[in-house]
């Protein structure tokens, strides 16, 4: 036998070797945790295409935050479901909507012990379920939604949001919110900017989490990313940065592990990638039905999506893989 084959035989031959060489490291604190909180109820409300994942009320969410802290989680990310929706998503940057009240309890109740982020995005808040405001001709304005998304920005950082996390992909949207942020004196807020979010059909059972359908079924493809394209998502990585992106991410993570790998190769800000909503039910569903093991394909995914290259990764996995990492 060759040495270099008896030199990986030997450094693959028990459990503490391996770990000893292991190239790729999962942490705790590289995970970030997607947290739904609901106006208008008195229990956590569960989501059956996500099973163990829940709407939240606000004091379930602050006890559920407190226990993601004590596993070591060091971020989270919120997103909310109004009771009412409206054409231009007001909920959102109504200093008393629902995910600008949850801010205020989970800042006041953890301070600098986790990172508080929140979703910017106007499709959980208007009834028509697009990103964006809708012209007359039923096309979505990319430049008259900027306003509101600078607009959300300033209630999520005055609310006590670190972070500020755009996902509507509308062309200068970080731009827009970095200098309505600044303006207002909230310099020190982060933005973790979506910069390549597929149009993906990955995303079904986080529709069902945030009661969201788009009007007359229509979809999202004039201004999400297209799956065929590469290149593209690049450009918008690097675009969102020139605007002030603080972190970048890249959403879905597993399909798109090609965009994710070559994203570190060209930046050097932290680069996040989400494991979304389809890609958390269907490992559940093989699971359920026995396939698969399931805690197992978990973890190997997430170290899958680490190793190409993310700094930290958004996942509804992250209290199982907190508590399998302790």
């Amino acid at each position: 036998m060759s040495f270099p084959q008896q030199r990986l035989r030997r450094l693959r031959s028990t459990a503490a070797i391996r770990d000893l060489v292991a190239e790729t490291r999962l942490g705790v604190d590289d995970l970030i945790a997607p947290l739904f909180v609901r106006e208008g109820i008195t229990d956590p409300n569960p989501i059956e295409s996500l099973p163990g994942v829940v709407q939240h009320t606000v004091s379930s969410l602050r006890k559920e935050v407190g226990e993601l802290v004590d596993l070591g989680i060091k971020g989270i990310i919120v997103f909310g479901v109004p009771l009412h929706k409206d054409p231009t998503g007001s909920g959102a940057y109504d200093p008393d909507g629902i995910v600008q009240i949850a801010l205020r309890e989970l800042r006041d109740a953890f301070g600098s012990s986790v990172v508080i982020m929140a979703d910017l995005c106007l499709d959980e808040y208007t009834d028509h379920g697009h990103c964006g405001l809708v012209a007359d001709d039923g096309t979505v304005d990319n430049d008259a939604t900027l306003d509101l998304y600078g607009e959300i920005a300033i209630a999520q950082a005055e609310a006590g949001a670190d972070v500020c996390a755009p996902s509507g992909m509308m062309d200068g949207q970080v731009m827009a919110i970095r200098d309505a942020l600044d303006e207002d004196g909230f310099d020190q807020t982060a933005i973790l900017a979506y910069s390549a979010k597929y149009a993906s059909a990955l995303y079904g059972p986080f529709r069902e989490a945030v009661d969201v359908e788009i009007a007359d079924g229509g979809d999202r493809r004039a201004y999400q990313q297209d799956p065929r394209n590469f290149r593209e998502s690049l450009e918008e990585i690097r675009n969102d940065i020139a605007e002030g992106a603080d972190m970048v991410m890249v959403k879905p993570a597993l399909a798109y592990l090609d965009v994710l790998s070559a994203a570190r190769s060209m930046v050097d800000v932290p680069l996040a990638a989400y494991q979304v909503s389809g890609e958390y039910a269907m490992v559940k569903a093989a699971a359920e039905r026995g396939w698969i093991d399931g805690p197992a394909v978990a973890m190997e995914q997430t170290l899958a999506i680490k190793r190409a290259g993310a700094d930290m990764i958004l996942t509804y996995f992250a209290r199982e893989l907190a508590l399998k990492l302790q």
